[in-house]
């Protein structure tokens, strides 16, 4: 660490890193991925004539959608152990920012399929493919391209809304900071016994920014070249 940088910045910043950080990561990981399988299912799905099926699947993109991200990790956090499935509070974030996540990939995923030339799918089944593998093969390998941007931008969006996890008790970036400022508030040798909320919150900030800028330029390029 800098030596012109007051001793409390390194434990703190180590402490912050490798907790919360990493938590953040962690939750962001997971529900991007999932996000992207699911979502690239169902946006495929939405495509199909048999209206039940779409029916079913209008309702879940729409639900997720119109719910308010906090009410979904709420309710994950709450209803699962309800009905008797033990869920960790980080996993519990991430399953709601999947759902929530996937949602908006599906909406995006129709799209993007119902962009694709109709003569793409009249080549495929002429080759012999049936749905699923016109599909595979032919139609979402193309729609995927479109759908990089939005991916990334989903990306951004979860690192981001992972501070909600607070809520419910997870060490994420911003938790691990509060829980610094407050510690540092404690008289010497705990703390500093003064208030560094202004120190940290900033550090917190370009941390986000950070990483979320060079995202968001790759989306806009993205958005350019693929689309």
């Amino acid at each position: 660490m800098l030596a012109f940088l007051p001793y409390w910045v390194e434990p703190v910043a180590h402490y912050m890193v490798t907790v919360g950080l990493k938590v953040t990561g962690q939750i962001a990981v997971v529900a991007v991925l999932s996000s992207g399988i699911i979502g690239i299912l169902l946006g495929t799905l939405l495509t199909i004539r048999w209206w039940p099926l779409r029916s079913l699947i209008r309702l879940y993109v729409e639900i997720w959608r119109g719910l308010p991200l906090i009410v979904t990790i709420f309710l994950v956090y709450y209803a699962l152990p309800s009905f008797g499935i033990e869920i960790q509070p980080w996993l519990a974030a991430a399953v709601a920012l999947t759902l929530w996540g996937s949602a908006q990939i599906a909406e995006a995923t129709r799209g993007a399929v119902e962009s694709i030339p109709r003569e793409q799918h009249e080549a495929a089944a002429a080759l012999g493919f049936g749905w699923v593998g016109r599909h595979s093969f032919v139609i979402v390998p193309q729609a995927v391209r479109r759908l990089l941007p939005p991916l990334v931008s989903l990306l951004v969006n979860v690192i981001q809304n992972t501070t909600l996890a607070a809520l419910i008790g997870v060490n994420e970036l911003l938790t691990t900071g509060r829980q610094q400022i407050e510690t540092l508030l404690f008289p010497p040798p705990v703390g500093t016994g003064q208030d560094h909320s202004l120190a940290i919150y900033s550090a917190i900030l370009v941390t986000f920014f950070v990483i979320s800028f060079p995202l968001t330029r790759l989306a806009a390029y993205l958005e350019r070249r693929l689309v």
